[in-house]
């Protein structure tokens, strides 16, 4: 993990987003907000989207064996929570994975156009959409395991890939020096 992550900050904004899933999975925006926080409000909390949600429930339980007693306690009730608010309110929850899919595959137009125009920058704003990439993937993983047709998103997400692959360049993983 990175020099920055930590598994306690992880464990509160994965706290925060499952105590406002089920508000969140019946409103009709697609970025919510936690504890004050969000993507335009300027607080320290993340936006809430299921994506956003189910990739710290996946990375926190990759990260069991580091955890504390405590820690993985925390996250297997968050893990039942999170549970119980897919399976009351699936049709929400799983609607809101489509959206956010399609809204994070279509922004990652705005990156490519931007590549095109100026290779430099592309290599400067690259990160943000690692993560929107990787989000999608966490968003197939978690409608695949809804048994939900994901063939359109994935076709969309094959083609993102390919342009993707026109403007970087394959290279060994890079381990953090942590």
């Amino acid at each position: 993990m990175s020099d920055t992550y930590k598994i306690d900050q992880d464990l509160r904004e994965a706290q925060a987003m499952v105590e406002g899933l089920a508000r969140y999975v019946r409103d009709d925006q697609l970025y919510g907000t936690v504890g004050g926080g969000g993507v335009f409000s300027g607080g320290k909390m993340p936006a809430l989207t299921v994506g956003a949600l189910v990739m710290r429930l996946r990375r926190l339980t990759a990260l069991a064996a580091e955890l504390t007693d405590k820690q993985r306690e925390q996250l297997a009730t968050l893990t039942r929570q999170h549970d119980a608010v897919r399976q009351e309110w699936r049709h929400h929850y799983e609607g809101k994975l489509v959206w956010e899919a399609n809204s994070r595959l279509d922004a990652m137009a705005h990156f490519f156009e931007e590549c095109a125009q100026d290779p430099k920058l592309c290599a400067r704003v690259y990160l943000p959409e690692v993560l929107r990439r990787t989000t999608v993937a966490e968003i197939l993983l978690a409608l695949g395991a809804l048994n939900t047709d994901i063939t359109d998103i994935k076709q969309k997400a094959q083609r993102t890939d390919a342009r993707l692959r026109r403007v970087i360049q394959p290279a060994t993983f890079v381990w953090s020096s942590a």
